[in-house]
C-alpha cells in the first residue's frame, strides 16, 4: 500500500469535516460537539484571511487522516512556532507509518520557516503518547516547568469582552 501526505487544498473541505467527525468517534465525543462545516474549512482554510493549514494522509489514493495546525507566538523565542490542533488518521488506516509522515512533514514545515517549536496537546489516555514520545515530542511536565493547558470558552469569552475597554477595537471591513 502507498502511503503519501499532501496539503490539502479546497476540495478537501468536505474530507476535512468527515475526519474531524471521526477524530470526535475515536474521543468518544458525540457528533453534536463537532460544528465545522465545509463553509467554515473553505473561509479559515482557504479563504482571504486563512486561520489554519492542513496536510491529508492518503492510504493508496484514499484519504484517511489529516493534520490542522496554524501559527502561534513565543515572545520568549521572538518567533512564530505551529500549533498542531488536531493530527488523526482512521483506525483502519493505522500502522503505514502515515502519522509519522503527517508529524515529519509538519517538523520540516516548521523547520523551513524557522519556527523553533510545534506545540500540540494530548489526551492523557491517548494511547499515541508512547508515539510521540519515540519521536521525541516531550510531554511538558517531562520539562523544568509543568503547563497545565487551560480554554477559555464562548460564554466566558462573551462576559469578559462585555467587562473590556476595547473601543479601540476595528475588525477589518468596518
Amino acid at each position: 500500500m502507498q502511503a503519501t501526505v499532501r496539503p490539502a487544498s479546497a476540495e478537501d473541505a468536505a474530507t476535512i469535516v468527515a475526519l474531524v467527525r471521526g477524530l470526535a468517534e475515536y474521543e468518544h465525543e458525540p457528533m453534536s460537539s463537532v460544528k465545522i462545516t465545509e463553509a467554515d474549512v473553505l473561509r479559515d482554510g482557504f479563504g482571504p484571511e486563512r486561520r489554519f493549514e492542513a496536510l491529508i494522509a492518503e492510504l493508496d489514493g484514499r484519504p484517511v487522516g489529516f493534520a490542522l495546525y496554524l501559527y502561534n507566538y513565543s515572545t520568549w523565542e521572538g518567533r512564530a512556532g505551529l500549533f498542531i490542533e488536531d493530527l488523526f488518521v482512521l483506525p483502519d488506516a493505522r500502522g503505514h507509518g502515515l502519522g509519522r509522515k503527517l508529524i515529519t512533514a509538519i517538523a520540516a514545515i516548521a523547520e523551513k520557516r524557522g519556527c523553533p517549536r510545534v506545540d500540540l496537546n494530548v489526551l492523557d489516555w491517548n494511547p499515541t503518547r508512547d508515539f510521540y514520545h519515540r519521536l521525541d515530542i516531550t510531554h511538558m511536565k517531562d520539562e523544568r516547568q509543568s503547563w497545565l493547558p487551560y480554554r477559555m470558552r464562548r460564554p466566558a469569552i462573551q462576559a469578559l469582552a462585555q467587562q473590556a475597554d476595547a473601543s479601540w477595537l476595528t475588525l477589518p471591513g468596518e
